[in-house]
């Protein structure tokens, strides 16, 4: 699908005024002068020996702009998913506890209002709002780049504002849900204080279905990086991976595609297997 982007990528690293010679010698060199399906091919093949070709633009190799950028990517959008679970857990638990049995409508209403706003507000429209309010407006943060701690900080929020929201919004209907057990009015009987009944007994069970989201929260903030690092010229895959595009620079843009798969695949099965060892009810727990 790459190859299908406009323009040339050997016209695109040599600059408009290389000799057509120079052009077709380099175009032939790459490969690329042979037809779409054995460059297909190719490419699968050294893929499978671990071979992620060469950058058109540096003749760096695949592999080393990967290792070079993938931890930054991964610190973002670890750290994001720590904070939408730090953050919505305990917020969806509040609202729960606050409108358990119909009560605090104008809470319940306000809670579904704000936080199924935040959860359709794209990340980058966070982060341009962010770097126009508490970088360039108060000049708290610096605007861009990766320079210290303090340069997480943005980044971070903007990639965590609509996962807060959304693991707020699971985290209130699984504690609902949990309220409403017998175990928990059997509790309330014995005059189990709040606090205990609700960090002891109801979180445990509401976490289940909310690791759930988060796994998959993780792989979506790990592609949503890509538009959040470009805002904030965060020097990770996301960014690298407008820059491979924009500049036609294929083996590049194949590898960290690849790599955003793999993400993915390994991610949910992390996710799986940790299900199975906190759900005594798992399939996998039962099948091992």
């Amino acid at each position: 699908m790459i190859h299908l982007i406009p323009g040339d990528p050997v016209r695109t690293a040599l600059g408009p005024a290389a000799p057509v010679e120079l052009v077709e010698a380099r175009r032939a060199a790459l490969g690329l002068d042979r037809p779409l399906p054995e460059q297909f091919v190719t490419y699968v093949t050294n893929v499978l020996s671990g071979d992620f070709g060469t950058s058109f633009i540096t003749s760096e190799p695949v592999g080393e702009v990967i290792a070079a950028r993938l931890p930054n990517t991964l610190a973002l959008a670890l750290l994001a998913t720590l904070l939408a679970l730090l953050a919505g857990v305990p917020l969806g638990m509040w609202a729960a506890v606050r409108t358990q049995n119909g009560r605090n409508r104008g809470s319940e209403l306000t809670f579904g209002s704000v936080t199924g706003t935040a959860v359709a507000v794209p990340e980058f429209l966070y982060g341009i709002g962010l770097v126009s309010v508490f970088a360039i407006g108060l000049g708290w943060f610096p605007p861009a780049g990766k320079a210290g701690p303090i340069t997480y900080v943005l980044p971070v929020l903007a990639l965590a504002a609509g996962p807060v929201a959304m693991i707020a919004r699971i985290a209130r209907v699984e504690t609902l849900r949990e309220l409403g057990k017998d175990y928990v009015r059997l509790a309330r009987a014995k005059r189990l204080p709040a606090r205990r009944l609700h960090l002891r007994h109801v979180l445990p069970n509401t976490l289940t279905a909310t690791l759930t989201v988060c796994g998959l929260l993780l792989t979506s903030l790990i592609a949503g990086s890509v538009l959040v690092e470009y805002v904030f010229a965060w020097p990770g895959l996301g960014l690298k991976i407008v820059e491979s595009i924009t500049q036609k620079d294929y083996p590049v843009a194949q590898g960290v595609i690849l790599v955003y798969g793999a993400i993915v695949l390994v991610v949910n099965l992390a996710v799986d297997l940790l299900l199975g060892a906190l759900d005594p009810t798992s399939e996998i727990r039962e099948q091992s």
